[in-house]
């Protein structure tokens, strides 16, 4: 466990719970208070001393690594690297695509044509990557932030462009729920970035709803798939025309 400044904030948190004082935890652990005070200040002690601190304040070590670990900052996106490492293997891509959506290993397992073996290597892939943490009995935790976005030039979006975007485009747009717009105009360039605050506000709303919906039943649920876009754009063929 890294003795870093979450963990100093963790084991303040504990401490002040526990209702303890500096001065009980520094008799519980044989130590001075003033050098009790100094070692959480520095946030430079050994893993005994940490080990010895849980014990002084009733903690389970594991949940002590859990609630540092809660207190990480989650990605809002990936890095390049990790990207790339995503749609390496497509059937990585694919768990990754399940787990952004908080599937479990079984509704994963039940759905698509991955052995309970192959997700679990594939979960632990995306540990490494560092897209999820694996628990165990096989659960995760998410650590992406709820306005996370795949890299507008990234690994996964040249992959959606490559091989996916035809295939969205090529449905009717026709079911509940779905629809189609173009709307073509010109702006003033001071106003573009405003519609385009706008669409992310519509994205981070996509994204929280989704995730206030994980609770309903799998009956009560649709996958969806929000694309929004907008560019300085003009069709090749009529550019083509231009005098």
């Amino acid at each position: 466990m890294s003795t870093s400044a979450d963990l100093v904030t963790t084991l303040k948190k504990e401490l002040k719970a526990a209702r303890m004082t500096y001065a009980d935890l520094a008799h519980a652990l044989g130590m001075a208070e003033s050098s009790v005070k100094r070692m959480l200040a520095k946030g430079d002690m050994p893993l005994s001393r940490v080990d010895a601190i849980c014990r002084a304040l009733k903690l389970d070590f594991s949940e002590l690594a859990r609630s540092v670990a809660d207190m990480q900052p989650l990605l809002a996106e990936l890095t390049q690297a990790q990207e790339k490492a995503v749609v390496a293997d497509k059937k990585l891509l694919l768990t990754a695509i399940c787990v952004l959506s908080q599937w479990t290993l079984e509704q994963i397992t039940s759905s698509y044509r991955l052995t309970n073996a192959e997700c679990i290597k594939y979960l632990a892939q995306l540990d490494r990557i560092g897209i999820i943490e694996l628990k165990p009995l096989n659960r995760y935790r998410l650590k992406l932030a709820k306005t996370f976005r795949w890299r507008p030039h990234g690994a996964v979006m040249h992959y959606f462009r490559d091989n996916a975007l035809l295939d969205y485009f090529s449905g009717g747009f026709e079911g509940d729920g779905e629809g189609l717009l173009l709307v073509h105009g010109s702006i003033s360039r001071s106003l573009a970035p405003s519609f385009l605050e706008r669409m992310q506000r519509v994205a981070q709303d996509f994204a929280q709803q989704h995730q206030a919906d994980q609770k309903l039943a799998d009956k009560d649920r649709e996958g969806y798939t929000l694309l929004l876009a907008m560019r300085s754009w003009e069709f090749e063929a009529f550019t083509r025309l231009r005098r």
